[in-house]
C-alpha cells in the first residue's frame, strides 16, 4: 500500500490514493462519505511522522514554477458540489469540522450557526451565517496558489476542480488566519498553534504526495524541521 495512502487514512478514513492523472481521479463522492471524523484529530505522531519523513524525502524538489496563468477560476467555481449530493463544498466542510451544528430553517446542507475548534489558533470559534460568517473559513492545507506553482498548472481542469473540493485538502479554520497564511507554503507560515504543527505538516506531506506535486528546498528543510520536532 502506497504510504501517502496510509497517511491520509490516519486522518481521514477511506480516502483513496490515486494518481492526479485525468483518467483517474479521487473519487469525490467516496472522499465525501467517508470523511465525517474530524479534520483536527491527531494521529499517533511516532506512526504518522515516520510515514510523513519517508514520502517527504521521496517528493521531488524543484523551485517553484510561476503565477503566471494562475486565478481561483482555473480551480473551477468555488465550493462545487463535486459529489453531486445537493450541497456545496463548504457547507459539507463546515458541517464536519463544526460542532453544534444548526442548520438553516428547511435545509438539509445549509449551515446557520457551530462552533468551530479551530486547530490553528487553538481558540473555540462561534460561526454564523451572514456578516460574521467570514470569521471561520475553509482552508485549503495546501494551498492553491502554491499548488499551482508546485505541479497544479500542468494538470487538467477537471484535476484541479477535484482538488479544490477534496475534503482531504480541506479544513475549517480561523478566518483571520487563513487569509494570513495567503498561498504560502511550511517554509513560509506555520499555524500559530504549534501544537497543530506537526498534524499540519504531515497532512501537507501527504496532500503533496497524492497529488505529486513537487516541494521546494526551503520547503523540505522546514517540514523536515517539524517532524525532527514532533514528539
Amino acid at each position: 500500500m502506497p504510504a501517502a495512502l496510509v497517511v491520509l487514512g490516519l486522518f481521514v478514513a477511506g480516502c483513496g490514493s490515486r494518481g492526479p492523472s485525468s483518467s483517474n481521479l479521487p473519487s469525490a463522492s467516496t472522499a465525501h462519505s467517508t470523511s465525517t471524523a474530524s479534520s483536527t484529530s491527531t494521529a499517533p505522531v511516532s506512526t504518522s511522522e515516520k510515514i510523513a519523513a519517508g514520502e517527504l524525502s521521496r517528493l521531488a524538489v524543484k523551485p517553484l514554477a510561476p503565477m503566471a496563468g494562475y486565478s481561483r477560476d482555473r480551480f473551477g467555481p468555488a465550493w462545487a458540489d463535486v459529489d453531486h449530493n445537493h450541497c456545496d463544498t463548504r457547507n459539507d466542510i463546515l458541517r464536519r469540522d463544526l460542532t453544534k451544528v444548526v442548520l438553516e430553517p428547511g435545509s438539509v446542507c445549509v449551515v446557520e450557526r457551530g462552533t468551530l475548534r479551530d486547530p490553528y489558533t487553538g481558540k473555540s470559534i462561534s460561526f454564523l451565517r451572514g456578516r460574521r460568517s467570514s470569521a471561520v473559513q475553509i482552508d485549503h492545507l495546501v494551498a492553491l496558489g502554491d499548488a499551482w506553482r508546485t505541479g497544479a498548472a500542468g494538470w487538467s481542469a477537471a484535476l484541479r476542480e477535484q482538488y479544490a473540493n477534496d475534503p482531504v485538502v480541506l479544513l475549517a479554520v480561523d478566518g483571520p488566519q487563513n487569509e494570513a497564511k495567503g498561498d504560502a507554503d511550511a517554509s513560509q507560515w506555520l499555524p500559530p498553534n504549534h501544537a497543530y504543527d506537526c498534524t499540519y505538516v504531515v497532512k501537507q506531506i501527504a496532500i503533496k504526495a497524492k497529488y505529486q506535486l513537487w516541494v521546494t528546498r526551503d520547503e523540505r528543510n522546514a517540514m523536515g524541521n517539524v517532524l525532527t520536532g514532533c514528539s
